[in-house]
């Protein structure tokens, strides 16, 4: 547990401090539990020190009461600058998922003297792209779910949070397959290590913030983009936008992948990639 700035997350990290540090970001209203312990020791295995962190309202970090956040998303996008500043860190290779990867890109533009690399995974642009055309949409059997949510549980219930978060992952499956043994692990690790299961949430109701925009373009460190080929949330050319439009970007296409962290049988090109990717930055 660190406290800096007032905000108490909690951190974990693999591997040797000596070692180049990659700081891992999760997605949206998720812990670091997204990241298996496995994928961070393999990945620390390449001579990196790996770093993962709970993000507010996940996890042993600090938690809200449900429903009102009290931090901006803003605040939550710089929660990674203040993991780095409790572990002394001046500069690090960042790694984001899903909304971690809006994060990563957030850092690049506005700290770039922070970030070493980012890598990009199964995310979307979040800065202004000078190509204005729209992007494709969410498969239509998960916008589906948009419209029709399930019902939460009685969070007191174990089984029933179980059920909820199982179901909440499986339309973001590709055409790898839903790995449900996986998935009903991490929803008993989550339950076990949160405060809070229901503050997750709150990352949906956080205020943006006042952050001025910035532009893909004005992203000046190295750039890796990781994207499964069978994404419903953000299907493939959304990777493909911002390998062309961050100067330099290279893109490496997951075949099958979908909205997720790299399932298991993607890790060795996965770690490979980030290894590489971090090896001389």
């Amino acid at each position: 547990m660190v406290l800096i700035d007032g905000v108490e997350l909690c951190v974990e990290s693999f591997g040797e401090e000596a070692d180049g540090p990659v700081l891992l970001i999760s997605g949206i209203a998720t812990s670091m539990d997204q990241w298996d312990a496995a994928f961070c020791e393999r990945l620390a295995g390449h001579g990196r020190f790996v770093i993962r962190y709970d993000h507010r309202d996940t996890g042993r970090s600090v938690t809200s009461p449900p429903g009102r956040p009290n931090y901006t998303s803003d605040e939550l996008a710089t929660d990674p600058l203040r993991v780095l500043n409790a572990l002394d860190i001046d500069r690090a290779h960042v790694v984001g998922v899903s909304m971690g990867g809006g994060i990563a890109q957030q850092l690049a533009a506005r700290h770039a003297a922070r970030v070493r690399t980012i890598t990009l995974i199964a995310t979307s642009p979040a800065g202004e792209r000078s190509d204005d055309a729209p992007l494709p949409p969410p498969a239509p059997a998960l916008a589906a779910t948009f419209d029709d949510p399930v019902p939460e549980p009685d969070w007191n219930d174990r089984a029933a949070v179980v059920e909820y978060l199982v179901d909440g992952e499986r339309p973001y499956a590709g055409s790898l397959g839903f790995d449900e043994v996986r998935a009903r692990r991490v929803a008993n690790l989550v339950i076990d290590r949160a405060r809070d299961v229901a503050a997750g949430a709150n990352h949906f109701a956080a205020d943006d913030g006042s952050a001025p925009p910035f532009r893909l373009a004005d992203i000046d460190v190295p750039t890796l983009v990781l994207h499964g080929t069978t994404d419903p949330l953000f299907p493939f050319p959304h990777g493909e936008a911002l390998a062309t439009e961050i100067p330099g970007a290279s893109l490496v296409a997951l075949d099958g992948m979908g909205h997720e962290a790299p399932p298991a049988q993607l890790w060795d090109v996965v770690i490979r990639a980030i290894a590489d990717h971090t090896a001389s930055s």
